[in-house]
């Protein structure tokens, strides 16, 4: 069972993102870029599978610019057999990035596309219910368990109040939330073993797809600077605060 893995490159979740003076977007200079944190859950939990004996192939596929080879680079470290970039320099919103790796499903046929729920830049959280749309795959988002039986999956999910387990019939389409698992640390070993194994480099224009955006940005905006708290002295001095400055009481 092959499991095709889609990883997106953001900024590194431990830096402090930094707005671009003229409001535009985000500075990304010399900023420490990696794996979307829901990918590389994506990534564990395909190479668990295969590491069960379930799955026998697990591919990971990035779109963007070359720098994104460090990512898939990363994810082969991690596990994943072979790598595949669609390259393009253009800034796809989520419906291009579906449509794009409903081509490599196409192309690829994996029982299982694993892929995070949402990418902590955008947050948008529409990639993988689009990709099922496009594809006419079943779909279980928000996974905080993923057991395959046969020709088919089962999912738990987390919704408001609780859990909800569905079954899927293969192939499908999984999203995964944070408390599917923890993804491992790269060895060296692997690392160096990474660079072996083959990234294949496609054209996002060889797909023929029009990727012009359907959405604008049109203004990034720091949040706002929390202010500094006071300290009182006295419990009848917080309640008289809370009461007239703070009007809670």
């Amino acid at each position: 069972m092959k499991v095709l893995v889609p990883i997106k490159r953001v900024i590194d979740y431990n830096v402090k993102v930094r707005v671009k003076p003229d409001n535009s977007n985000v500075d990304l200079t010399n900023v420490k870029m990696a794996i979307n944190p829901f990918c590389e859950i994506a990534v564990e939990e395909a190479v668990r599978l295969k590491e069960a004996g379930v799955a026998t192939e697990v591919v990971a596929v990035s779109i963007g610019d070359k720098s994104c080879q460090e990512q898939l680079r990363t994810a082969l470290a991690l596990g994943a057999d072979r790598a595949i970039q669609i390259d393009t320099d253009q800034n796809l919103d989520s419906l291009n990035v579906a449509k794009l790796l409903q081509k490599v499903v196409e192309e690829e046929q994996p029982q299982i596309v694993l892929l995070g729920k949402q990418s902590i830049d955008s947050d948008n959280n529409q990639t993988g219910q689009m990709l099922g749309a496009l594809t006419g795959m079943p779909q279980g988002t928000f996974a905080s368990e993923v057991k395959v039986d046969g020709d088919k999956v089962s999912v738990t999910r987390e919704v408001d109040g609780g859990l909800q387990t569905v079954a899927l019939n293969l192939p499908a389409i999984v999203t995964t939330d944070l408390r599917l698992n923890e993804p491992r640390y790269a060895s060296l070993p692997n690392i160096m073993k990474a660079k072996r194994k083959p990234l294949d480099v496609k054209s996002a224009a060889d797909f023929g797809i029009d990727l012009s955006s359907r959405t604008n940005l049109i203004k990034v905006t720091p949040p706002a600077e929390r202010q500094a708290g006071i300290v009182v002295e006295t419990v009848g001095e917080l309640v008289e605060k809370l009461k007239n400055e703070a009007k809670v009481i």
